[in-house]
């Protein structure tokens, strides 16, 4: 259930950017078209974040041997 709540917060969180960045740069009227868009290209940047980068053994991998307390395999 933890990973929906944050994976419908960092959906929002990124659709929520992409249509300031999308107004702020372009003036553009946002409609449902723009919205829909926005989702779509939010969609796999918050599913990498939550299944890949949110995983707990990810940081540990990547830093094998920089992390204090890591074990290396």
């Amino acid at each position: 259930m933890r990973f929906l709540e944050f994976f419908i917060v960092g959906l929002l969180m990124g659709i929520s950017e992409d249509l300031m960045a999308i107004y702020f740069s372009t003036g553009a009227h946002i409609s449902l078209q723009v919205i829909v868009i926005a989702a779509l290209v939010s969609l796999p940047f918050a599913l990498f974040s939550e299944l890949v980068v949110d995983h707990p053994h990810f940081w540990p991998r990547v830093f094998r041997k920089r992390l204090p307390g890591t074990q290396q395999s």
